[in-house]
């Protein structure tokens, strides 16, 4: 019988990752816990977090069979700093998050699954991928969504607006900024042409952002009224095709004949579950003028940092004050940006860091050689 070969450098690599992503997953729902004011939701937080230390320890074991024996990983600076989002804006504002997290561990641990030849390691990454889809399942109901979100793309909500617009306003009137510096122009100038800016580009993102979610909410308005038409123009075909969406949920076919027809009685409530079954629209949590307020509001607040500077000092002070300023700006944006994209908080900064540079060096020699041109 020959032995298992140790696995190479890079499959190591991986399992220590899902090792770290089990351990901060723990400490997340740990911290959920301890803000949640609902005493089912805290149970089921502190449930989930003890079923992710038993992940952890799956791990660990894994590791020291191959000859490595890690110690249980402290929160990474990504967990802290969703950690830290959770204690400012409340633990709803992390379990959208959180869902789309495990959606990723399903997703990662069933393509372990199918790259894995038999053994403890396979038989491992299909139980981490069964308990992970579980608890996506768990978060899916608290959140009061529906389907399965190792399916979903897309994220959303308050925070990300926050991030995206402010990211947005810093990049773009940074690029402005350092042309008209690159322009060899008087202080007040930049100034000027900061603060207009900072004005346009606000109010460009967040009419942008509202009329984004008055378009969405016309489209689902419509589909709802087409929804509406159809029960009551051939109820037997939705009552058909609700009873198909429960089957498909594993009801048993007659008991799901059963349900669709009851549902099917109560016009309103036969609306209300195809809406949520059959189109998956959710309860709106915002309005459009919400999103256009925060969207725009954000964008303000980034669009302001380059030009900040030049209101308390002047000349070279100023312009190396908004740099680094700047600079540091989109490095945070960039590691804040990695609670929705996944990736490292340091590699995440430092890529913004990189395209603020860019943005710099392009704004401000495009404005030299303009500045020369009309000269």
């Amino acid at each position: 019988m020959t032995a298992t070969p140790p696995p190479d450098a890079t499959t190591l690599a991986n399992w220590h990752h899902h090792l770290h992503d089990e351990a901060d997953a723990a400490f997340l729902y740990r911290v959920l816990a301890r803000l949640e004011p609902n005493e089912s939701r805290r149970s089921l937080y502190l449930r989930l977090a003890e079923v992710e230390d038993r992940h952890t320890g799956m791990w660990r074991k894994l590791l020291a069979e191959r000859g490595t024996e890690p110690a249980i990983p402290a929160p990474s600076l990504r967990a802290r700093l969703m950690a830290g989002i959770a204690r400012v804006f409340g633990p709803s504002m992390l379990l959208g998050i959180l869902l789309r997290e495990e959606g990723q561990e399903v997703r990662g641990y069933l393509d372990l699954y199918r790259d894995t030849g038999a053994g403890a390691v396979k038989d491992a990454a299909l139980t981490l991928a069964r308990e992970s889809a579980h608890h996506a399942e768990a978060l899916t109901q608290l959140a009061g969504r529906s389907g399965e979100p190792w399916h979903r793309t897309e994220t959303g909500g308050f925070l990300r607006n926050v991030v995206y617009g402010f990211n947005d306003g810093l990049t773009a009137n940074f690029g402005l900024v350092a042309g008209v510096i690159g322009a060899a122009v008087p202080s007040h100038i930049v100034v000027v042409s900061g603060v207009a800016g900072m004005i346009a580009d606000a109010l460009s993102m967040g009419s942008s952002g509202y009329l984004a979610a008055k378009s969405e909410r016309e489209v689902y308005a419509h589909e709802i009224a087409m929804e509406k038409e159809e029960i009551r123009l051939m109820p037997e075909v939705e009552e058909e095709e609700l009873a198909l969406l429960y089957e498909a949920k594993g009801v048993e076919q007659e008991h799901a004949r059963r349900m669709a027809r009851d549902v099917m009685g109560d016009p309103q409530r036969a609306l209300d579950e195809q809406v949520k079954e059959e189109l998956k629209i959710g309860e709106a949590h915002t309005t459009p003028l919400r999103e256009g307020i925060i969207t725009g509001t954000a964008t303000a607040v980034g669009a302001l940092i380059p030009v900040a500077p030049f209101f308390m000092f002047e000349g070279r002070n100023a312009i190396w004050a908004s740099f680094a300023i700047s600079m540091l700006s989109h490095f945070a944006v960039g590691g804040a940006r990695s609670v929705f994209t996944g990736r490292g908080l340091f590699r995440s900064g430092f890529d913004m860091f990189v395209v603020g540079l860019g943005v710099a060096a392009v704004g401000y020699y495009v404005g030299e050689g303009v500045a020369k041109w009309l000269s």
